[in-house]
């Protein structure tokens, strides 16, 4: 389970790269790398960090599915995931 800060620190990046996304895209265009870099830095959306919407875990994530690999095989050990069946593990 990850820290409830380190979820709140990603929720709040999230909310500062869609605020700021129009206007990246605008000065991309224009070349205007200034005032790009003006702008504050977990704005950019390399910053964004992926996890597991259950969890929280940052590490095995596996982006289809939006989840760990470690909730993916407990979900699809219980049948949660439709179309999977469980091989060797």
């Amino acid at each position: 389970m990850a820290k409830e800060s380190m979820k709140a620190r990603e929720v709040k990046r999230a909310k500062l790269c869609a605020k700021y996304a129009e206007k990246r895209k605008a000065l991309k265009e224009a070349g205007d790398y200034a005032a790009l870099d003006k702008l504050p830095k977990n704005s950019s959306p390399v910053r964004m960090h992926n996890r597991c919407s259950i969890t929280g875990r940052p590490k095995g994530y596996m982006r289809v599915f939006g989840i760990s690999r470690i909730q993916f095989r407990e979900m699809a050990s219980n049948g949660l995931i439709p179309g999977v069946r469980k091989a060797s593990w």
